[in-house]
């Protein structure tokens, strides 16, 4: 049996619930540069706690594996970096879906999203900027090159696209002025 389309199996369950969401991660930026291999999606989400006890009506199980609503909600009410994880059982497919909370980078990316059509739907892609600075982030606390050359194909593809201003800012307000000088060179 085919392997099902990553943005498909999470994006349309999250459409039917209406939640707001931006994909992120390596799924932006292979689509902002070049493509790779990745098993996962990772979405930032802008739940509403409504929102919390619908989400098993969309990932059902066995399907899906889901966290308890409590522990969904508990993230939810972490004043920052809130996650949970959508695992769809069949294949291993997971989404590492980042809870908005009160995070003015989210809410800058939400302000600044990109839309891109794929497998017939219209998705909502966190902005090239945004999906820089993170893996800015993610490379200065666990190293990993693969964050780096994600950034060199989105410089190579998609620069010509980028608020160059916005960046710089970002990059300072984040503290990954070091991360980007060497990302950048």
């Amino acid at each position: 049996m085919p392997e099902p389309d990553l943005i498909e199996l999470f994006v349309r369950p999250l459409d039917r619930l209406r939640v707001r969401y931006l994909i992120s991660g390596s799924v932006a930026a292979m689509l902002y540069g070049e493509p790779r291999v990745t098993h996962d999606i990772d979405f930032i989400v802008f739940l509403r706690t409504a929102d919390i006890a619908r989400l098993p009506e969309v990932f059902p199980a066995p399907e899906f594996y889901l966290p308890p609503t409590e522990i969904i909600a508990a993230e939810l009410a972490r004043e920052t970096k809130g996650q949970f994880n959508i695992i769809h059982a069949e294949s291993g497919l997971k989404a590492d879906l980042f809870t908005a909370n009160r995070d003015e980078f989210h809410d800058w990316a939400w302000r600044n999203l990109r839309q891109y059509s794929v497998s017939g739907l219209t998705i909502r892609l966190a902005p090239p900027e945004y999906v820089i600075v993170r893996k800015l982030e993610y490379f200065r606390e666990g190293g990993s090159e693969k964050h780096l050359r994600d950034i060199h194909a989105m410089l190579h593809v998609s620069g010509d696209q980028l608020d160059r201003a916005a960046l710089h800012d970002w990059v300072v307000r984040r503290g990954v002025t070091v991360e980007w000088q060497r990302a950048s060179a």
